[in-house]
């Protein structure tokens, strides 16, 4: 199974956008799973369903960070690079999707509302939007990292 498919699997678990694609990179970042999941679960929903930066990207920018940013015996320009890593993951997802912010990709579907919510399962948006982003992303970052 290749990490798309993964990350597409744990979200139909019921994992987060942001889980889903931390997820899916564990084993090549050496990254305890459980942990993973843990870290990325207040991401998920754009931070906590406050629909800002879309959880899978939120995700994607933990990955890049696991694996090219800078910890404590780092030099200063580490981060740099992780940087642009990080705002060419953000630059295609926008460019596929057309916004990076989940309130957008949800057309305004407001999450923290029963209404919101509601609306959220009619229209099926967990399947139309939210899993393509979590398959769009993956596939960006095996092309950037």
């Amino acid at each position: 199974m290749d990490r798309a498919e993964q990350a597409v699997l744990k979200f139909a678990e019921g994992y987060n956008c942001a889980q889903s694609v931390l997820f899916s990179f564990c084993d090549d970042l050496n990254l305890d799973k459980d942990k993973a999941l843990k870290i990325a679960c207040g991401f998920g929903a754009g931070m906590g369903r406050k629909e800002e930066v879309c959880g899978a990207v939120t995700g994607g920018i933990m990955v890049i960070g696991a694996k090219y940013g800078r910890g404590e015996n780092d030099g200063w320009k580490v981060t740099g690079t992780s940087y642009v890593k990080i705002r060419d993951l953000m630059n295609q997802f926008s460019q596929k999707h057309g916004t990076y912010i989940c309130r957008e990709l949800l057309n305004g579907c407001e999450l923290t509302t029963e209404e919101g919510h509601k609306t959220y399962l009619d229209k099926d948006y967990r399947n139309k939007v939210c899993k393509p982003c979590v398959r769009s992303v993956v596939d960006i970052l095996e092309n950037i990292i």
